[in-house]
């Protein structure tokens, strides 16, 4: 019975020998493993990060550009027509997916191949004329903060008073004296503009 147990004993101690060992083999074969794992990620080529870089910047370039074409504009003003409120040289930032338009907004338009910024002066529902009173919406002399001149007729322009009907505007630059507006190429229809000013962006002057 002695010699049994004595032989049970000795194959338990061997199978545990032999799962140590069997671990303590495995050990460094994954240690070896993991190290060249770590070396493959150490060892990326730096024309691989560059690459990674430059792609990365033309996405974001493409997604400024796309936001610049189809929801913000962006523009230097180029005529003296806004002085004082908007100066020649100033950037220009609008919005091209909103069209609807309250008095006193600012819209950004075309005229003659020039692209320029106008203020709305009344919409659709709305009467303008102009009298030696000055400027009238809806028979009511308007008072307007930061117009520092008289607003008159032109010889050669539009015939007052004039309704508006839907999504139609009156607009005019806010250096009334000479500013290229509604008295001259009549009334503006709100599809026809380019959108909402957003920011005026001041030039530096030195």
């Amino acid at each position: 019975m002695q010699i049994k147990n004595r032989a049970r004993k000795n194959k338990k101690r061997k199978k545990e020998w032999l799962s140590s060992g069997e671990t303590e083999r495995e050990r460094p074969y994954e240690s070896k493993k993991e190290n060249k794992m770590k070396q493959a990620e150490q060892s990326v080529p730096l024309w691989k990060d560059i690459l990674s870089l430059f792609i990365k910047l033309g996405i974001l370039a493409l997604l400024f550009l796309a936001m610049f074409t189809f929801v913000f504009g962006l523009f230097r003003n180029q005529d003296a027509d806004m002085y004082p409120n908007i100066k020649d040289g100033d950037l220009v930032v609008y919005y091209r997916l909103d069209k609807n338009y309250t008095a006193r907004d600012l819209t950004v338009l075309d005229y003659q191949g020039s692209r320029q910024v106008r203020r709305v002066i009344a919409v659709a529902g709305d009467t303008v004329d102009i009298t030696e009173d000055g400027l009238l919406v809806n028979g009511s002399p308007q008072q307007e903060p930061g117009i520092y001149e008289e607003t008159k007729r032109y010889a050669e322009g539009m015939d007052f008073p004039v309704t508006l009907r839907d999504e139609e505007i009156f607009v005019l630059g806010d250096a009334r004296e000479d500013a290229t507006d509604s008295r001259v190429y009549g009334i503006v229809q709100a599809d026809d503009t380019l959108g909402k000013v957003m920011l005026v962006i001041r030039r530096r002057e030195f």
